[in-house]
């Protein structure tokens, strides 16, 4: 795990305004939603940017090797014979696998202690906000005064700003952007993060972006690295250091509650 390490120290930099333990107590019921921008990405940003693969590029053109690696990551990788259909041979990771598994780790890795041990299930956001029920992630911020129906007071939004690839001096990397804020619906807010994992800045091995458009699923699996490392900040950011004792049960033996969907996907690296 020393990957999650490094993305943590670089990210634990990033400005952000702390959540007090005093506006956790004060909250009553917190919807999630984690976001996509329209021109968010997957973005290719190799081969312009970076002479070095001058020569492994051959004739290509640098444009086109951009959009060919682009292609990679926002579809996968596909095997091509003359007279048949392309062939899927390696995955990529989806915006909406990006937006849902920064939720479902974030919640997935707070404290089992109120407010986070009954939340909005993610079927009534999507439901109340029109998003996501399928496969759909919204690109544009929601009117989120629609949640206060469902009997929210807060939203939990991360928003991813800008992912891919990007290059420097011969070596590449993947990246994702975004910020993470806790706010009053109608009101302000209680906390705000902006992060920005980075394999370069983060001193990583390179990536091949050759090798990627060959194998997408190396991209994928950089990404799932950052989704993580961003989760976990984000739930130690929201678990103040007067609320880090373990949870427990309440008085009358009732089990605290945590509603659907607060596992990590199947294929996250927790």
């Amino acid at each position: 795990m020393r990957h999650l390490a490094v993305l943590l120290l670089a990210l634990a930099g990033c400005a952000h305004r702390p959540l007090s333990a005093s506006a956790l107590d004060e909250t009553r019921l917190v919807a999630f939603i984690a976001r996509i921008e329209d021109e968010a990405g997957p973005k290719a940003n190799v081969f312009r940017n970076d002479d070095s693969y001058r020569d492994r590029l051959k004739r290509l053109d640098e444009k086109e090797g951009d959009r060919r690696l682009g292609n990679a990551l926002a579809a996968g990788s596909f095997k091509k014979e003359k007279g048949r259909e392309p062939e899927l041979i390696a995955r990529t990771i989806s915006r909406f696998e990006i937006a849902d598994s920064l939720r479902s780790n974030t919640l997935s890795l707070l404290p089992r202690q109120s407010p986070w041990s009954e939340v909005v299930q993610p079927v009534e956001v999507a439901r109340v906000l029109e998003s996501f029920l399928v496969q759909e992630v919204p690109a544009n911020a929601p009117d989120y005064e629609r949640l206060a129906a469902l009997g929210a007071d807060t939203v939990l939004e991360i928003v991813v700003e800008e992912y891919g690839m990007r290059s420097e001096k011969g070596k590449a990397g993947a990246y994702l952007v975004g910020f993470a804020r806790l706010f009053r619906i109608g009101g302000a807010d209680l906390y705000h993060r902006r992060f920005f994992s980075d394999d370069l800045k983060a001193g990583l091995e390179h990536l091949d972006p050759f090798a990627v458009a060959k194998n997408a699923q190396l991209f994928s699996d950089r990404v799932k690295q950052m989704v993580l490392a961003i989760s976990t900040q984000v739930a130690r950011d929201l678990t103040p250091e007067s609320r880090r004792e373990p949870a427990s049960k309440t008085g009358n033996g009732d089990v605290i509650k945590r509603k659907q969907n607060d596992q990590p996907q199947a294929d996250d690296p927790l």
